[in-house]
C-alpha cells in the first residue's frame, strides 16, 4: 500500500537495525579487545616463566585493568561527542530562533540539492519550519548528522564496554582459573573464541561469517604468538 491523497501511510516492508544506540561499538570492540589483549599477555608471560600463580595473576590484573580502562575511556569519549552534539546543536537552535527565514532559505536549498523542484522544496521547507521542534531536527540530521533526541548514552557505551572486556578477557584466563598448568588448553580456548567472535560479528555486518572468523583468528594469533616469543626472549635474560 503507498501514500496517497487519502492520507494512507505506506507499509514498511523491511526494518533496520540500530546502527547508532552507543552499545554496539564498544561492545564488539571490547570483547574483541578483551580477548585479544588478555591472550596475548598470558602468552607473553606464559613465555617468560612457567609460574602459573604468576601467569593467573597477570591474567587477572590484565582483565581488570583493561575493562576500568575501557569503560572510561568509552565514557569520557561517547560523553565528549555528546556534549559537542549538543553544543552545535544549541548553535542551530539559536539560529532558527534569530533567523527563521534565513533557515527556511537553506533547508529549502538542501532539499532542492538533493533534486527536488524549486517551487517543492521551498513549500516542504516552509511547512518543516512552522515546528520549532520538528525544523531543528531535520537541520541537526541534515548539517550535522545526529538526531536530538537520540543520542549514544555514555553510561551504556561504558557498561557495554566494560563487561564484554570483562567476558572476553575471562575466557583465555579460565583454564588457569581451574588449575590447568598448560598455555595449550587456554591456547585452543582462546583461538576457537577469536574465530567465533569474529563469526558472530558478521551477523551485523556485511561480511561472510567465516572470513569475518578467520580474520579474527588471525589477529588475535599472531599477536599472541608475538608476545609469547618476546615473554620467552626477556625470560631468559637476567634484568
Amino acid at each position: 500500500m503507498s501514500e496517497g491523497g487519502s492520507g494512507e501511510r505506506a507499509e514498511i516492508h523491511h526494518e533496520h537495525r540500530d546502527v547508532n544506540g552507543g552499545w554496539l561499538r564498544p561492545s564488539v570492540f571490547g570483547a574483541m579487545d578483551g580477548l585479544v589483549s588478555n591472550f596475548a599477555l598470558i602468552a607473553g608471560v606464559a613465555g617468560g616463566t612457567g609460574d602459573t600463580g604468576v601467569i593467573a595473576l597477570a591474567g587477572v590484573a590484565g582483565l581488570a585493568a583493561g575493562a576500568f580502562s575501557m569503560a572510561g575511556g568509552e565514557y569520557v569519549s561517547v560523553a565528549s561527542q555528546r556534549e559537542l552534539a549538543l553544543a552545535e546543536i544549541d548553535v542551530e537552535r539559536r539560529e532558527l530562533q534569530r533567523h527563521p527565514e534565513s533557515e527556511e532559505q537553506e533547508l529549502a536549498q538542501m532539499y532542492q540539492a538533493q533534486g527536488v523542484e524549486p517551487g517543492l522544496a521551498a513549500e516542504v521547507a516552509r511547512q518543516i519550519s512552522r515546528n520549532p521542534k520538528k525544523a531543528l531536527e531535520v537541520h541537526a540530521r541534515a548539517e550535522l548528522g545526529v538526531t536530538p533526541g537520540d543520542l549514544p548514552s555514555p553510561r551504556t557505551a561504558a557498561v557495554s564496554s566494560f563487561l564484554s572486556f570483562a567476558v572476553g578477557a575471562l575466557l583465555p584466563l579460565l583454564p588457569y582459573l581451574l588449575g590447568v598448568t598448560s598455555l595449550v588448553t587456554s591456547a585452543v580456548l582462546s583461538c576457537l573464541a577469536l574465530f567465533g567472535a569474529g563469526a558472530l560479528v558478521s551477523r551485523v555486518t556485511a561480511r561472510n561469517w567465516w572470513y569475518s572468523g578467520l580474520r579474527q583468528l588471525v589477529v588475535g594469533a599472531v599477536a599472541a604468538a608475538l608476545t609469547f616469543a618476546l615473554g620467552n626472549l626477556l625470560g631468559g635474560i637476567s634484568l
